[in-house]
């Protein structure tokens, strides 16, 4: 069988992998595409149906494009933000080859480059792209043994209210996954019980302005490194129904139960760490100090943005938060699902090569592996707090595509013999 060749290989055709593609082909860099399914597969098939971006249109886009048919306060639904990711590949013209799974990656012995294996054959290359993300592999805790009647499954998996048996949902997890699709259930008139651990509550907008262009002015999304001790703390935002500031006494008050962490199972009971106040009390706290530092910014650049006392109301604490629950027997309760909303890991098996340190995470700097020849893209805070988002990939991308080209000057001069 023939061995194909390639200066760059791409692996994933998701945000990451659309954006590498187009600043790969602006550097004038052959480069290939693959991706195991569709272009932004997960967008489609890994997400509840009635998903939207959860920044406006006007920000969470490439700067080449715009949404079609959106306005740009709009919040894009999930299936328009996966056909955009085709449009835009299209637009590019990005070699991307669907379809093609990769199986394994090995550095060459006596040359540079890589062998990869593929689903449709092997194919040598200069330098990987790993563009798969970190959201690849989704974390269940082993907590609550398989039970007769009762349903576990991870946020990935849960569509919609109708898919789910009769019965109470326990939603473990309150970052912007787990609040939207508990919020969502309860309207659906189910009994929810929402596990809520450490989380930021930003405002959703603030005097006339989305809580994105607030991060952006104060200079929040260029932060170069999470602070210590946030590494487990989750953002409660949604763009639902338009777009809205969380509110968990607010789900209490319309019937929803909050617990605190859960920590344990035993005999078809949970039990919840008693932090439930202190983690509200931390989010309402990161929420007042980022309407402080807005009042701030307005007074010091004298802008005429409306005042909006109402930001910083409070409802009464509800009962469940004042008497928190710690126990909650399943079967008593009548849960008949537990939907974790706990996060993912990343799934760097197929990459045979001594680029990760001990915690299995990527060794690199702004996407530049310590192994040459080997990137990544999409990471969490890959180069600054906004790495995570649509517009923040495509600026990493940028940086590891131009590190790309300057090491094929590098590779390619050839000393001017005459001199």
């Amino acid at each position: 069988m023939t061995t194909e060749r390639i200066d760059t290989l791409v692996v994933g055709a998701g945000q990451a992998g659309v954006a590498a593609s187009e600043h790969l082909g602006r550097n004038g860099v052959p480069h290939l595409v693959l991706e195991r399914a569709r272009i932004a597969e997960r967008w489609r098939s890994e997400r509840w149906d009635s998903l939207v971006a959860n920044g406006p249109a006007w920000h969470d886009r490439f700067p080449g494009m715009e949404f079609g048919g959106f306005g740009g306060d709009d919040f894009v639904p999930k299936e328009a933000v996966a056909d955009y990711f085709v449009a835009y590949a299209e637009k590019i013209g990005a070699p991307v080859r669907c379809g093609v799974e990769v199986r394994e990656v090995r550095r060459l012995d006596g040359r540079p480059g890589f062998r990869v294996r593929t689903s449709e054959g092997v194919i040598e290359a200069t330098n990987v792209i790993a563009a798969t993300g970190a959201f690849q592999r989704p974390i269940i805790p082993q907590l609550v043994p398989e039970t007769p009647g009762l349903t576990q499954i991870h946020s990935t998996g849960y569509r919609n209210p109708g898919q789910l048996d009769d019965g109470a949902v326990l939603v473990v997890g309150a970052g912007s996954s787990g609040v939207q699709i508990a919020d969502e259930l309860l309207r659906a008139g189910k009994r929810v019980y929402l596990s809520v651990g450490p989380h930021d509550r930003p405002p959703r907008s603030y005097r006339g302005r989305d809580f994105v262009w607030w991060l952006g002015v104060l200079g929040k999304w260029d932060a170069a490194a999470m602070a210590p001790g946030l590494e487990h703390v989750t953002i409660a935002v949604s763009g639902a129904r338009g777009g809205h500031t969380v509110d968990f006494r607010g789900l209490a008050h319309d019937g929803m139960t909050l617990v605190g962490r859960t920590e344990a199972c035993r005999d078809g009971v949970l039990t919840f760490a008693g932090d439930l106040a202190e983690n509200i009390a931390r989010g309402d706290a990161n929420l007042r100090a980022l309407l402080d530092e807005a009042d701030a910014y307005v007074a010091r650049n004298g802008l005429d943005l409306p005042e909006e006392p109402e930001a910083r109301a409070t409802l009464p604490d509800p009962d469940c938060l004042t008497h928190p629950l710690r126990e909650l027997d399943l079967k008593a309760a009548a849960v008949s699902t537990i939907i974790w909303a706990t996060g993912f890991a990343a799934d760097y098996g197929w990459l045979k090569l001594d680029t990760f340190g001990p915690d299995g995470k990527p060794r690199h700097q702004r996407g530049v592996s310590a192994e040459p020849g080997i990137y990544f893209l999409g990471l969490p805070w890959q180069s600054r707090r906004g790495s995570s988002f649509i517009w923040g990939v495509w600026h990493d991308a940028r940086y590891v595509a131009d590190h790309i080209a300057t090491q094929r000057v590098y590779r390619d001069y050839a000393p001017d013999t005459a001199r």
